[in-house]
């Protein structure tokens, strides 16, 4: 087992086309974690992630800020304690709408 602090992890900028991001690799292979990634990423206040694709799901949890969570299927509002599923393929990224960070959770597959 390991446990350490979050901010134990360094902050590292998400390169444009993301706007304002920075993402912290929690748990992913360097940690022993061969099979799956945990990030946490924080977007300031007229942030965005870059609208990208990629053949492998994630899933979102949001600790803080408000977004809007955006696909083809449309726009979702979303804040502390929403949860995202973000399909295969599904086109999609995700903007800070709100005045305060927002910081969520991240898991992905880690890709072999």
């Amino acid at each position: 087992m390991k446990a350490y602090h979050y901010k134990d992890i360094e902050n590292q900028d998400v390169p444009a086309p993301a706007e304002k991001t920075k993402i912290r690799w929690l748990i992913n292979d360097k940690q022993g974690a061969p099979n799956f990634a945990m990030r946490r990423f924080e977007i300031e206040p007229g942030g965005s992630t870059p609208y990208h694709t990629h053949p492998w799901e994630h899933e979102v949890y949001v600790l803080e800020g408000d977004a809007v969570a955006v696909s083809k299927k449309g726009e979702n509002e979303i804040g502390p304690g929403s949860v995202v599923l973000v399909e295969p393929n599904e086109e999609h990224n995700f903007v800070n709408t709100g005045d305060k960070k927002l910081v969520f959770l991240c898991m992905i597959p880690l890709q072999k």
